[in-house]
């Protein structure tokens, strides 16, 4: 049996494929320019070797900002041109404010405009054709499903909203008498255990998903069809892995009791050097973070006079690592005593949020005060939320493994806050969760950056809650 060669491509590849070719556009927009319309600014050519490096770094960091490589968002041309604009915008004018490491200006500024208009035609140009060619169906990966009837829906939904490029194809009921069930599905075509060698190559089968609660109830006959096709080198993936690839979060709703074979959690939770760093890092940060809060802490509190009505800060007793209790400081959004005596949770258009309280949850700004809890070592620049004792107690006894995220910091931006919406819900304080262990168990100095970019496409974007 051989693998189906047909070309398709990962979600890392993908992202990978845009900032290359994006770069690539880029510097054939810069070509193009200087060979054909008289552009003296800037030129392919080994004596500009550093300011074309410079180039790179802030296509890429600004691509990340503005959300270049978000897949959702590249599907979507128009948005792709709000941001290619955004993004270029910003690169152009770091790249005028640079002049020590970057070209001096031209002369002629009107060649300003003409690198500015090249860097966003040339790079929208491959959009277009990222949209027509790469997304199109000759590229999708034609994927067999193998699990229990009752999972089938939810991991077809599950993965074909996260990545529109996975094609189911069809399924085999892995449980046994599955052509006499009187419920069945049909949504997809279900195929029998004897017909499994030819749909793969009748239908060009890239890969065969297994999502089954209960390896033992896979038939005999499935088994060993399944382990042929291993050894002769078929990719076989179980559904768990699938999941945490392609969503970025951690499946806690299919772990079991043999829930240590998803929690191999990241090493540099151990890592003393890169804690160190972190550390390190969180101070540094910090003291600049309370010193910009002391520039704007006259602004806030004039916004809070007219505003708010009351205090300036806020103060609550938070969940910390290890479960420790701790008082988290922050700017006052709500009106004062929101909770007449009880915990409640906080909601879209909360209406005990004040207009100015609005303002400062949508650009962060609520939370800077936090970097007081940062520089005690009580929380970090990145990690879970930290949630209130009362949430914790509920959510702990609705939500398997809730604790499991105290087992580092809290922070002050996490991988769940650059990815899902305010955890204002059970449902979505599950998510949230998914998210905080999938940080747990792949963090690093290179995930970490991710998170900090992200936050500021969250802040730029004013998408705080």
């Amino acid at each position: 049996m051989k693998q189906n060669n047909a070309i398709h491509f990962e979600i890392s590849e993908r992202k990978v494929l845009l900032r290359i070719v994006d770069l690539l556009m880029a510097f054939f927009g810069i070509f193009v320019l200087s060979n054909y319309f008289g552009f003296e600014y800037l030129s392919i050519s080994f004596e500009n070797t550093v300011p074309l490096l410079v180039l790179v770094v802030y296509i890429t960091i600004f691509g990340t900002i503005f959300e270049l490589y978000d897949l959702q968002q590249a599907s979507k041309l128009d948005v792709s041109f709000k941001n290619i604009v955004l993004c270029m915008s910003t690169v152009v004018l770091f790249y005028l404010l640079t002049p020590i490491i970057t070209p001096f200006l031209p002369e002629a500024r009107l060649q300003i405009i003409y690198f500015y208009v090249a860097l966003i035609a040339f790079v929208f140009l491959w959009r277009v054709l990222y949209n027509t060619l790469i997304a199109s169906p000759r590229f999708y990966k034609n994927v067999l499903l193998v699990g229990d009837l009752s999972n089938i829906d939810n991991v077809v939904t599950t993965l074909t909203k996260a990545d529109s490029n996975y094609k189911f194809i069809g399924f085999i009921n892995s449980e046994a008498n599955s052509e006499t069930e009187s419920i069945k599905y049909k949504r997809l075509k279900e195929y029998t255990t004897t017909h499994l060698s030819n749909v793969i190559i009748d239908e060009q089968i890239s890969e065969i998903i297994v999502a089954a609660n209960n390896a033992e109830n896979i038939t005999s006959d499935l088994y060993h069809e399944l382990m042929l096709l291993l050894e002769r080198g078929f990719k076989i993936r179980e559904y768990t892995q699938v999941y945490e690839e392609v969503t970025n979060k951690v499946p806690i709703q299919y772990v079991g009791k043999d829930f240590y074979k998803y929690f191999p959690f990241s090493r540099n939770n151990e890592n003393k050097l890169y804690r160190f760093f972190q550390r390190t890092f969180d101070i540094l940060f910090s003291f600049f973070g309370l010193l910009f809060m002391i520039l704007i802490i006259p602004f806030v509190y004039l916004g809070n006079l007219f505003g708010n009505k009351g205090p300036l800060f806020y103060t609550q007793e938070r969940i910390g690592r290890n479960s420790t209790l701790f008082t988290i400081y922050k700017f006052r959004t709500m009106v004062t005593d929101a909770e007449e005596g009880r915990a409640q949770w906080a909601t879209k258009n909360d209406a005990r949020v004040t207009t100015f309280g609005k303002f400062l949850r949508r650009s962060r700004i609520d939370e800077i005060p936090q970097f007081i809890n940062v520089l005690k070592g009580e929380m970090s620049i990145i990690g879970p939320r930290p949630e209130r004792p009362f949430f914790v107690a509920e959510l702990s006894r609705s939500i398997p493994f809730y604790e499991t995220r105290h087992i580092i910091k809290p922070g002050l931006t996490g991988w769940a806050q650059v990815n899902s919406r305010y955890g204002g819900s059970v449902e979505e304080s599950l998510t949230k969760l998914q998210y905080d262990l999938y940080y747990i168990k792949h963090r690093s100095p290179f995930l970490d950056l991710n998170i900090l970019l992200k936050t500021l496409s969250t802040v730029l974007y004013y998408r705080g809650q």
